[in-house]
């Protein structure tokens, strides 16, 4: 990166995708997050024991999600580090707020966030330039059950 700006516009392109992720889980279609990663990007929960790998499995793995759900996740504290013209990595912070069983009319009562972690990201630039998720893990700190809503 041979000008200040490249490596300026190279962190936004992947705190967006950071972001995206989560505005397509909670207001957008689950399964088009598999259209931010490269062919064969992975997300990945260790203490859960998910490994998901490849477009195709990212989009039946984040489309099988109850329809059903309500869900808000937060981002915060996202820091990119630009590591070569076309590689970088992140770790952002994450709360998510949710329920099942929610009738898609009614406001839910505020509870606590069911999951609080950091997502550890690599990412890759594409040959037409474009920034993708090359691989998400996720990091779990704080955890419980989703609720039902009432």
């Amino acid at each position: 990166m041979d000008h200040p700006w490249e490596h300026l516009l190279a962190e936004r392109a992947c705190e967006r995708l950071v972001l995206d992720f989560v505005h397509r889980l909670d207001l957008g279609e689950p399964s088009t997050v598999a259209e931010l990663f490269t062919e064969d990007g992975t997300w990945e929960w260790p203490a859960g024991e998910r490994l998901i790998k490849g477009r195709a499995a990212l989009r039946d793995y984040f489309g099988s999600r109850p329809a059903d759900r309500l869900s808000r996740r937060l981002m915060s504290n996202v820091l990119v580090t630009v590591t070569s013209p076309d590689t970088a990595h992140a770790r952002s912070y994450f709360t998510t707020y949710r329920v099942d069983g929610h009738d898609g009319a009614s406001m839910v009562p505020a509870g606590p966030p069911v999951q609080i972690g950091h997502y550890e990201d690599a990412f890759h630039r594409a040959p037409d330039g474009t920034w993708l998720l090359s691989s998400r893990t996720l990091f779990l700190a704080f955890g419980g059950e989703t609720p039902r809503a009432s």
